[in-house]
């Protein structure tokens, strides 16, 4: 599997290329900057790109936006984001653009290499990875009254949804019945009045829209 880094602690950046690598992934490109950053996705287009949102010379959204950019070349790139930040405007329209897979995840959440390179095999498959801590800075952003509604229970169904999960998963997460997940998904998109679906990634694809509307 293909994979380019854009990373500009260099350290970092190295420490991801020596571990991909490890793990059987081919590190075609690691990039410190933004400026860059577009122009090299589009033209090695790579089975997924990890990208860090605050890059060089700003270190505002380059990372962010240049993803983005390189999708409206690349319809379907596959871009996971690894930050220490959650830019919501961008990452609403990385993740809801529905055109390939795509994720975000939080560095200092990441505890584990095997659920780190399993996210990034999810997300070059075409799938939806989202830190539980993103989904709760992105829905508290909006709609507080909404979301105010929903029970503990619900919040943790919908984090774990959002994450691109099955229900099965969802419930082994959770330890609860696949039946009970069902039950809690309906009454979750009820409150949230978004319609209910046993698609799981239209299921992600409900909650983004509603975090971008």
């Amino acid at each position: 599997m293909r994979v380019v880094i854009a990373e500009d602690l260099v350290l970092l950046r190295d420490g991801m290329v020596r571990m991909l690598t490890a793990y059987g992934f081919d590190v075609v490109a690691a990039v410190a900057d933004g400026a860059g950053l577009a122009e090299t996705l589009v033209s090695l287009r790579p089975d997924v790109a990890v990208v860090d949102v605050r890059l060089p010379p700003t270190f505002t959204d380059e990372g962010l936006r240049a993803a983005i950019a390189a999708r409206r070349e690349v319809p379907g790139l596959p871009v996971l984001i690894l930050s220490q930040y959650v830019e919501q405007v961008y990452a609403r329209e990385l993740l809801g653009d529905r055109a390939g897979g795509a994720g975000y995840l939080l560095k200092d959440r990441v505890g584990e290499v095997r659920e780190f390179t399993d996210a990034i095999r999810r997300v070059a498959s075409g799938g939806t990875v989202l830190d539980p801590d993103v989904v709760s800075q992105l829905l508290g952003s909006g709609r507080a009254a909404q979301l105010a509604t929903l029970t503990p229970r619900e919040r943790e169904v919908l984090a774990v949804m959002a994450e691109g999960r099955s229900k099965g998963a969802i419930g082994a997460r959770l330890v609860i019945t696949e039946k009970a997940v069902s039950k809690h998904i309906n009454s979750i998109l009820t409150k949230l009045d978004l319609p209910p679906s046993d698609d799981d990634h239209r299921r992600v694809l409900a909650v983004l829209a509603y975090l971008g509307a």
